[in-house]
């Protein structure tokens, strides 16, 4: 038995971050470039520009940085920040999820047994 979840951080009901957002500023860390990162994931650059921007509009802050001289992007320590943070929720979540889970397939086997045994019996 597995229990089955999704997380996301929105506010005024739209979505700020998430799986799709966490995979999409991991592709910017390591591509340096936005362009790159869209490719990598398989989605149009205008899809990943709209939700960059739509992430730095509802929270307010500025999540990558552009280098004019070196023509690469960067996350922000606040993208950063988040990023670390969704990631530590999101395998808090598994951890005790994966553990209820456990809990609950034992606790449901050993009430099944008995009445599965004296069926059996009968």
């Amino acid at each position: 038995m597995e229990i089955k979840y999704k997380i996301w951080i929105e506010k005024d009901g739209k979505v700020i971050f998430g799986h799709g957002r966490e995979e999409l500023f991991q592709a910017i860390d390591e591509c340096h470039s936005l362009n790159a990162a869209a490719k990598k994931l398989g989605m149009s650059y205008r899809a990943a520009w709209g939700r960059l921007r739509a992430s730095e509009e509802r929270l307010g802050v500025k999540l990558v940085e552009s280098d004019a001289a070196k023509k690469g992007m960067t996350l922000t320590p606040a993208a950063k920040t988040l990023l670390e943070k969704f990631r530590r929720l999101e395998s808090e979540a598994d951890a005790y999820l994966h553990k209820t889970s456990r809990e609950l397939s034992a606790l449901l086997e050993s009430d099944t047994k008995p009445a599965i045994d004296e069926k059996k019996k009968g």
